[in-house]
């Protein structure tokens, strides 16, 4: 049972990061300040080392928590299998591009660009993984994949290594083309957010929709 000291400090964490997040929708990851949070907070400016290291520290903090919720989103999507592994490649696409819409400054923080002098720990790489599983787990499901027998450059094979090591199993060229569907999500999803459509298209949800559906094709129907 935890003790009134750490319920306490939990309580003022929170505080700190939803103040965190205030300022990040203001102005920006790179603006977020401790000596502003303190003010706000009412605490003496020193006070707040107690909670967090630094501005750094509380970025990792809110990073980790925004993986947390998009790999809650796109882990409760990938478990109604209904439809088999297309639909549940487009009920997670979609899931995601609804809590980027929900949440875009936690979606700019992780996925837009990166803030300056800030480089994330490895406490980040877990969290970030959960997403990419989702995706690996329904590229890798027998018989999903047809190995078109493309030819990867000796670089590019080495580079895959590290994606071969959480997924064993993956040819190259199934890789590759995850890989382009993985960057057509966020791609879509940034170009949508980030208003680099604008008067482009109108109908956002129709539009990502047939993009999700293209890149099945290329996953799932060998391309």
């Amino acid at each position: 049972m935890a003790t009134a000291r750490a319920l306490a400090r939990e309580a003022m964490l929170e505080e700190i990061k939803a103040a965190a997040r205030r300022q990040l929708v203001e102005n920006g990851a790179a603006s977020i300040s401790l000596r502003a949070i303190a003010r706000e907070l009412g605490i003496v400016s020193s006070g707040i080392y107690r909670y967090v290291a630094s501005r750094d520290d509380l970025l990792t903090i809110l990073i980790v928590d925004a993986y947390i919720d998009v790999g809650d989103v796109a882990e409760a999507a990938v478990r109604d299998k209904r439809g088999g592994v297309r639909a549940q490649w487009l009920r997670v696409t979609k899931a995601i591009r609804r809590w980027a819409i929900d949440h875009p400054h936690d979606y700019a923080l992780i996925y837009g660009t990166p803030v300056p002098g800030y480089r994330a720990p490895e406490d980040t790489i877990s969290p970030a993984l959960r997403v990419s599983l989702v995706g690996l787990g329904l590229l890798t499901s027998a018989d999903v994949v047809q190995d078109k027998g493309v030819t990867i450059p000796r670089s590019v094979h080495a580079d895959f290594a590290t994606i071969r090591a959480i997924a064993p199993n993956a040819s190259d060229d199934l890789l590759s083309r995850a890989l382009m569907a993985w960057t057509m999500l966020f791609g879509t999803i940034s170009y949508e957010l980030f208003g680099h459509l604008h008067n482009v298209i109108a109908d956002y949800d129709a539009f990502f929709e047939l993009q999700m559906g293209r890149a099945a094709d290329l996953l799932f129907d060998g391309g």
